[in-house]
């Protein structure tokens, strides 16, 4: 029986951890997603956690309602997000997961074992999104392990005043939530090379793959880590139920 997510693991690393953080491990998870259907999408968030065994799991743009730009917002506080919660306590990831939130934003949230908070609202908006969301006003930074995170979602990722203004924050890693068509893998590739390169940082992409709402009948997958120089470390495929996992230093 196929497993029911198929993990792409680099153990390698790549230069030496600081004296004051351990090495991290980070993964990328494009879980296959139920439209609006937020139950059945943190069970399988959950899953990916567990296959992933990193520190940090990044997942794509409202991973957990799906690009359905008219679906209810999630609350921190909503029972159906209790199975990722449990699966973050078990192996002590801290997962970034999309979802639509009050205020009309679309969000980035912390789940940890400690519970659900929103930590990154989305700053630039595609023009469909607008119609409905507002835009976030301030990029955000997590610290994990002496690690510092910056959080960006989808559009964020080609504006570059965004990764300047995030990086001024002094940053580690850029984690990024993304949805792209088939045809247009290659711009979270650009994107993410120019981050890189231009702010010397490793870049974190959850691509959405698979099927969603808002047109995306054939989403680009293909979420993947990038070095400081610009390389693909590891990348995943363009199925769903796909985990690209890194451990960086």
């Amino acid at each position: 029986m196929r497993p029911p997510y198929e993990v792409i693991l680099k153990e390698d690393r790549i230069g030496v951890a600081a004296p004051d953080r351990t090495l991290l491990r980070l993964a990328v998870a494009q879980p296959l997603c139920v439209p609006r259907d937020v139950a059945e999408n943190a069970r399988r968030h959950a899953a990916a956690v567990r296959a992933a065994r990193a520190r940090v799991v990044i997942f794509p743009e409202l991973s957990l309602t799906g690009y359905e730009l008219d679906a209810p917002v999630v609350s921190v506080d909503d029972a159906r997000l209790a199975p990722l919660v449990e699966a973050c306590a078990e192996t002590g990831a801290l997962a970034l997961a999309g979802a639509p939130v009050a205020g009309d934003h679309i969000a980035m949230l912390t789940v940890t074992g400690a519970g659900v908070t929103v930590a990154y609202r989305k700053m630039w908006l595609g023009d469909a999104e607008s119609r409905r969301f507002r835009p976030g006003d301030t990029p955000t930074v997590l610290t994990v392990d002496g690690w510092r995170v910056g959080l960006g979602i989808c559009k964020d990722t080609g504006v570059a005043v965004h990764a300047a203004r995030t990086a001024a924050l002094g940053i580690d890693v850029y984690a990024a939530g993304a949805l792209e068509l088939a045809r247009d893998a290659a711009v979270t590739e650009q994107r993410a090379h120019r981050t890189a390169t231009t702010h010397r940082v490793w870049v974190a992409v959850a691509s959405f793959a698979g099927s969603t709402g808002g047109g995306y009948t054939e989403a680009a997958g293909r979420s993947g880590v990038w070095t400081p120089e610009g390389a693909v470390y590891v990348r995943a495929g363009t199925n769903p139920g796909e985990v690209a996992s890194a451990r960086i230093g």
